[in-house]
């Protein structure tokens, strides 16, 4: 099995109250709240998809878009 890559972290901005459990639950701190109190990757390139932030927001505005394999189509 290959390892997952990252082809969007969608967040759904209207949905975000800016709870910041997404940002406790992100193993490599890709997820920071900006000046609005909402949810933002800062750094997408170091999301390994594990979607604990997807899992874990209670407003279900995030979305994480795996890139799929040749071998998985």
């Amino acid at each position: 099995m290959s390892k997952k890559k990252l082809r969007e972290l969608a967040i759904n901005r209207d949905w975000c109250k800016g709870c910041g459990i997404c940002v406790s639950f992100c193993p490599k701190k890709v997820l920071e709240l900006d000046s609005k109190d909402k949810a933002v990757a800062v750094r997408p390139e170091d999301c390994i998809c594990c979607k604990l932030c997807e899992l874990r927001c209670p407003d279900l505005a995030i979305e994480v878009l795996i890139e799929q394999d040749k071998e998985d189509e």
